[in-house]
């Protein structure tokens, strides 16, 4: 029981820095500071949003977590190993436990490989021993699980909606059956109705398998209903953090009050 009630991931003073070339005749070099000094934790089992402007850094945080972003300070923990520095081959099985989905599916997906491939490729990676009609049956399997007939196996992503696309890509980051997923912005590309099934969807396999939610997303309308707990970013600093009810109801920083102020509710549109 205390396993559970340990948090499964522990980010603390995250700091993120890029270099970048400035000046139209004379570069010079500059320190751009993505992030700075982020804390938070990430309870089992449950949906942690985060949300800011474009620029604010919450992607970032998403990258250093999966180490597409260089530290500059801080640590990360996961189940309370500390993972942020360890050497590739030695963070391999947390790539296993630690899935994406990324804001554009048509992006992320190979355009010359069928469904079936795309979905199969953590299973080819994490689960070599699995013989090839047992990934085909474990990628049948999941296409049903986002919703997806199983004849999509042999079609390609040009063939689907966009809706239909992040559903694959869904798929795909469940495959490996993963305990912590970064939805990054998964939503925000798709049409309002279809951003409801999507989260629901979310929902419904998050209470089925018990996955761990980082969502990261501009919209507040989205973040409300599916987050129970919610960090406010603001050019790289951490300006607010609290329960989803704490932030809509009682929202303590202006910059959070700016965000609410701005979108629409969705509560009507996703039916729940």
């Amino acid at each position: 029981m205390e396993k559970f009630e340990t948090p499964l991931l522990e980010v603390k003073d995250l700091s993120v820095t890029y270099k970048a070339r400035r000046g139209a005749f004379i570069k010079r070099t500059e320190l751009i500071h993505a992030v700075r000094g982020v804390s938070f934790e990430a309870k089992r089992g449950k949906t942690l949003g985060l949300v800011g402007e474009s620029g604010s850094g919450k992607s970032t945080i998403g990258k250093a977590i999966l180490r597409l972003a260089p530290l500059a300070g801080g640590t990360i923990h996961y189940e309370g190993e500390q993972i942020s520095n360890l050497d590739e081959k030695v963070f391999m099985p947390y790539r296993k436990k630690i899935q994406t989905i990324f804001q554009d599916p048509y992006a992320s997906m190979n355009p010359r490989l069928t469904i079936g491939s795309i979905v199969a490729e953590p299973l080819i990676v994490h689960a070599k021993e699995m013989s090839k009609s047992d990934r085909l049956g474990r990628v049948a399997e999941l296409l049903d699980k986002v919703g997806l007939p199983r004849d999509a196996i042999n079609r390609y992503p040009h063939q689907f909606s966009g809706g239909q696309r992040q559903r694959i890509c869904i798929a795909r980051a469940l495959s490996s059956q993963p305990e912590f997923i970064i939805c990054d912005e998964c939503v925000s590309a798709l049409d309002v109705s279809v951003q409801a099934q999507i989260v629901n969807l979310l929902q419904d396999l998050q209470e089925e398998f018990g996955i761990t939610y980082l969502f990261i997303a501009h919209d507040l309308a989205v973040i409300e209903h599916i987050c129970h707990d919610v960090l406010v970013m603001e050019n790289g600093l951490l300006v607010e953090k609290a329960d989803a009810e704490s932030i809509y109801r009682n929202p303590q920083h202006p910059y959070t009050q700016k965000l609410l102020d701005a979108v629409p509710r969705m509560s009507t549109i996703l039916g729940r």
